[in-house]
């Protein structure tokens, strides 16, 4: 390797990362800890020395060129190794000791987690971890937990996210059910269906007429604020629900309904407190999580 070729330092390339993954430079500031404007001469001389522009400046902020888009994903894996290099030198992940809260939605808990937090254990055997499973969303101010996944950007700004990659969710059903519906060929066939909702609110009906359908109170006959509850009823034939790809693929007795629909689009978020920038072990929780996320859903 021609070392004299690689002309930009790691500051630049973080100041440039943290900005892309903040949205904006005033945000990726205050998750760094440094001024604005050491911050944005940190971006300015990065595409100097690259000889690329990054970001185009518009009225909503800053915007990731084509060729930004090109080196974001060089410069996360940057970021992970320098995580994994600090994190390895002097053998401080085991050093590391405490209690550590992550929350999620049932689906997520039941379902990303667990691989996760098994390797958590494995690498960090000082961690006690509690995992919180809600689908309710936890105050992370008054320290309900201590991290996040989360399917929205939180807008309080004593807190720290990172968008880590999106999943699909698609409409599920057992066959059983299938075949007593009868042939399902486009969405207006699943106008006299049965759904399965979370609540009386009119979110999902309207989400779901959104795709093509007519539906109304009447197809929800059966409600339950569980997800995992759901995935069970669903099973059985009682209707169809909404549910990741993940977890809807994974039982041959349940099938995609109208699989050539368009899948639904659902961002990940991890958050965190501000306490992420001087709590090594809320740093390392979150480092890891994101890097494992961002590879299986980004």
């Amino acid at each position: 390797m021609d070392w004299r070729a690689v002309r930009f330092d790691w500051n630049r390339a973080r100041a440039f990362l943290v900005t892309a993954e903040e949205g904006s430079l005033s945000a990726a500031a205050r998750a760094l800890g440094v001024a604005q404007p050491t911050l944005g001469r940190q971006v300015a001389a990065l595409e100097r020395e690259l000889g690329v522009a990054l970001f185009e400046r518009t009225g909503h902020g800053l915007v990731l060129t084509p060729g930004g888009l090109e080196l974001l994903d060089h410069v996360r894996r940057m970021g992970d190794a320098a995580g994994r290099v600090s994190l390895a030198a002097g053998g401080q992940a085991q050093a590391i000791e405490g209690a550590i809260c992550i929350t999620a939605s049932e689906i997520y808990s039941a379902w990303l987690l667990p691989p996760l937090v098994a390797r958590l254990r494995r690498e960090v055997p000082g961690l006690e971890i509690e995992i919180i499973a809600s689908n309710s969303s936890m105050d992370l101010r008054r320290r309900e937990a201590d991290i996040a996944v989360r399917s929205f950007r939180p807008t309080q700004p004593d807190l720290i996210a990172r968008r880590v990659g999106s999943d699909r969710a698609r409409l599920y059903a057992a066959g059983s059910y299938l075949d007593r519906l009868g042939p399902v060929a486009g969405p207006a066939d699943l106008n006299a269906a049965d759904f399965i909702g979370f609540d009386r609110a009119p979110v999902m009906l309207k989400g779901l007429n959104a795709m093509g359908m007519t539906l109304c109170a009447a197809n929800f006959p059966v409600l339950c604020a569980n997800h995992l509850v759901q995935w069970h009823l669903v099973r059985a034939g009682a209707g169809i629900g909404v549910f990741p790809e993940v977890v809807g693929d994974s039982d041959p007795s349940v099938r995609r309904v109208l699989p050539d629909l368009a899948p639904i689009e659902l961002p990940i978020w991890l958050t965190a407190h501000r306490e992420l920038n001087t709590s090594r072990r809320v740093r390392l929780v979150f480092d890891l999580l994101a890097g494992e996320l961002a590879a299986s859903h980004g």
